[in-house]
């Protein structure tokens, strides 16, 4: 698949982006991220009492290599959690899109603290390439409450989880650390159903969903990829990792005869090229 020379500026930003160098150590999760449970509750006013003084409490976790380059592990400080394969997938839809002309910018729907998008950027500035913007669509709320009409994501509690919620200035703020941040990057802020049917995208030529709900995948889909052009692609970052987002997909995919091709990209993730 990969059969460009690698840049030394991408590899090392892919290993930065997903803090590589934590990998074979312990990892430190503040308590402010960690999922809320019986025993974190109780800690909570004396870390809070702690940070006033420059002090916190901590989770220890180990960092194994397959976990964090396949994509596995939610790391407490790197900025995606997507892993080098991942983003490696990322470089090559963008590489072959260039190459082949293929007109239409890049979204991500779910961004987290930005990191994927952020690679976006930095893969567009080492093409050089000026006439395409990155999108980032997210409600920087984190993820909200099932919604009893959508049955399959009843069961989930991803709405609860701390981790998951980076405002959009954090995510500004990441993109700034790189020097990443200009007018090629545009921020649809709010809740999928509220704005995505309206997104003021006209033509997309990458389309990388990751918000791990049946609803948010199928809203992604209807509202976005009518706008992508033949010989773009589609990646589905949590087909594999969630039940609700593989038939949210192949559900949108009977529905519209879409036959293209699945391609695995690690134990996680899937793409595809539109090819009608």
């Amino acid at each position: 698949m990969n059969t460009y020379a690698k840049s030394p500026y991408l590899e090392l930003l892919k290993k930065v982006l997903i803090d590589y160098d934590k990998i074979g150590s312990m990892e430190a999760y503040p308590l402010s991220i960690v999922n809320p449970n019986w025993k974190t509750f109780f800690l909570y006013p004396l870390d809070m009492l702690l940070r006033k003084r420059n002090f916190s409490i901590s989770k220890l976790k180990y960092v194994s290599k397959e976990n964090r380059i396949g994509g596995l592990d939610w790391p407490a400080n790197a900025k995606t959690m997507i892993g080098y394969k991942r983003l490696t997938n990322i470089e090559y839809c963008i590489r072959t899109i260039w190459n082949d002309g293929i007109e239409g910018d890049l979204i991500e729907t779910g961004v987290w603290r930005g990191g994927a998008s952020i690679f976006m950027k930095a893969v567009l500035n080492e093409l050089k390439i000026s006439d395409k913007n990155v999108w980032l669509a997210d409600s920087f709320q984190g993820l909200p409450k099932p919604k009893k009409k959508f049955a399959d994501d009843r069961s989930s509690n991803l709405h609860k989880q701390r981790i998951l919620k980076v405002s959009k200035e954090e995510v500004e703020n990441n993109f700034r650390s790189f020097d990443l941040l200009d007018d090629q990057v545009k921020f649809i802020e709010g809740w999928f159903d509220e704005t995505l049917p309206d997104a003021p995208i006209r033509k997309l030529s990458l389309l990388r969903l990751d918000g791990d709900y049946y609803e948010s995948t199928i809203i992604a889909l209807e509202c976005l990829y009518p706008k992508l052009a033949i010989g773009g692609f589609v990646i589905i970052d949590d087909f594999n990792a969630f039940k609700s987002c593989k038939k949210a997909v192949l559900d949108y995919r009977f529905a519209n005869d879409i036959s293209e091709k699945m391609i695995e990209i690690d134990k996680h993730a899937i793409f595809w090229r539109k090819e009608r």
